[in-house]
């Protein structure tokens, strides 16, 4: 009998980046990276657990607009092209590295990286969905879904019918590629507002996740923290982000990925090898970007880009087991403190962006998978658990009101909303206004209807959180202010020309092949609660 469980949940996200009308769009390369360096990897570590029999429990959110660019047949080619372009390129690095001892092993090291990353893609055929669907159907594998677009529902809640179409569209998406409806929800950013659980529950959906101040300071207080979830009048449980091993990977000062040992993200081959030689492989234009090719590590937080060491893959991997076996460590520690004090079994749960490992952590998967099997053979003291089945096992819980929060910087709204994306709302207000106005017409015929259709589609996209989060980051605005605007300018001409109703076929055919999204959406969805 287990003290006590672990629940390791990952945020597997990414905007809808989808340009058929360009040959090359930079950003593209977002779902191309996260595919090469997170998703087939994690794929992997399945793989590898299912084949050792470990009986591996891990919850992961597989947002909307990722599903949709995976199961895209366009995305899937180019993605093939660009794995083909990364494999030839470490073909000549080997080459022209021959007298280099150690670039040649590391170049040698991503071939045959790239080369499984090949196998996994065709044997999948390239439907990464599939993929992970087939370790839901196991059990080890639990899917939830997030926002239809990640839209930040605390600053459109003035409009319900708003959040409604950001929920349920998810809901209908999930259910179009998994066959069920969806059991739990990564709310986008775990951004909580009061009232929400209610929409949650007509959803259907049994449970969410939110950053731990949104249940520490609940009302009334939950009598175990953050160590077991509350439930909502509604019914709809809520578990909350456990600081203490979220500090471990996330902290910038003591996390995991930090170590000196492990792979330098900043330092790539794609800004440093002499531009001749580079320019196949950099953006059509001769601008400079990374490649995906690093062979340095961090070597120590004083040292500059151009002091990095070397990076060895052998000893990254065995610091990867160790940080693992401290993790576990802990976390075991954790439940018997805990265990003792609250006289049931405390779940601790621990949330992170999917693309933390791999793509920003390049060892994080072989973490994983060094935690699954260290937990399933080392000790029995706590047991990996799904946030589904502890719910089932645990159906009597505290009942309390969470708190509004996010898990972003401070705690609430304020990245989200700020000097640098403020802008963005009234608009993104005044088109919710007009999509609900829209969701009361009948359509008079079929190209009216695809309008409708469209016009929802618009408003979906234009409300990403993603595009006032990088509008505050400061890197690639230009971007996110030019996907914004488009979608709402898609939006508004949709909107004259139905009321007018003088639909330009043309250009509605154009953009629904662009923004090709949720392909059976309805937007009555949209009309008034």
């Amino acid at each position: 009998m287990a003290l006590g469980y672990l629940a390791l949940v990952l945020h597997a996200h990414l905007p809808f980046v989808r340009h058929p009308e360009s040959d090359y769009v930079l950003e593209e390369e977002w779902l191309y990276e996260a595919i090469t360096e997170t998703y087939i990897p994690l794929l992997q570590v399945f793989e590898g657990l299912k084949r050792d029999g470990v009986d591996f429990k891990i919850t992961m959110s597989m947002t909307p607009p990722l599903v949709s660019m995976l199961k895209d047949k366009l995305l899937q080619e180019k993605y093939s092209e660009h794995l083909e372009k990364l494999q030839e390129l470490v073909e000549k690095e080997i080459e022209f590295n021959e007298h280099n001892g150690h670039i040649k092993y590391l170049a040698e090291y991503y071939a045959q990286e790239f080369s499984e990353t090949r196998q996994v893609w065709e044997k999948y055929k390239g439907d990464l969905v599939g993929a992970f669907k087939k370790f839901q159907d196991s059990n080890n594998l639990e899917i939830i879904t997030c926002g239809a677009t990640h839209g930040y529902l605390p600053l459109m809640k003035m409009y319900p019918q708003a959040v409604w179409a950001q929920i349920e569209v998810a809901c209908q998406s999930y259910e179009e590629n998994f066959g069920i409806r969806p059991r739990g929800i990564w709310l986008p950013e775990c951004a909580y507002y009061e009232g929400l659980e209610r929409m949650l529950a007509d959803a259907g959906l049994r449970y969410f996740l939110t950053d731990g101040h949104g249940l520490l300071y609940a009302r009334p207080r939950p009598r175990f923290g953050t160590y077991a979830p509350i439930f909502t009048e509604t019914g709809v449980a809520v578990f909350g982000r456990d600081h203490e091993s979220s500090q471990q990977v996330w902290s910038s000062e003591v996390g995991y990925p930090g170590d000196p040992v492990y792979r330098e993200f900043y330092k790539d081959l794609g800004w440093e090898a002499d531009y001749d030689y580079i320019k196949p492989y950099i953006m059509p234009n001769g601008q400079r970007k990374n490649v995906g090719v690093k062979y340095h590590k961090i070597t120590s937080r004083q040292a500059g880009l151009s002091d990095k060491a070397l990076y060895d893959p052998y000893w990254a991997r065995e610091k990867a087991a160790e940080h693992a076996g401290n993790f576990l460590y802990n976390r075991v520690q954790q439940v018997q403190h805990l265990a003792g004090m609250m006289q049931r079994e405390p779940i601790i749960v621990s949330p992170y962006d999917a693309e933390l490992y791999g793509h920003w952590w390049y060892e994080g998967p072989q973490f994983i998978d060094f935690l699954f099997r260290k937990a399933w053979f080392d000790q029995d003291s706590m047991y990996m658990i799904h946030l589904a089945d502890y719910l089932k096992g645990h159906p009597t819980q505290q009942v309390a009101i969470p708190s509004q929060s996010s898990w972003g910087y401070k705690g609430f709204h304020e990245y989200w909303l700020n000097h640098t994306n403020a802008w963005v709302y009234p608009h993104l207000h005044k088109a919710a206004e007009k999509m609900i106005h829209l969701s009361t017409k009948e359509p008079e015929d079929e190209l009216q209807l695809r309008a409708l259709n469209q016009a929802a589609r618009e408003l979906l996209l234009a409300q990403s959180s993603d595009w006032a989060f990088i509008m505050r980051t400061g890197t690639m605005v230009p971007y996110a202010v030019r996907r914004t605007k488009s979608h709402l300018l898609r939006l508004n001409k949709l909107y004259d020309d139905i009321w007018a109703e003088q639909v330009d076929s043309g250009w509605l055919e154009k953009v629904e092949k662009i923004d090709n999204i949720f392909p059976n959406i309805d937007y009555r969805v949209y009309r008034p609660l």
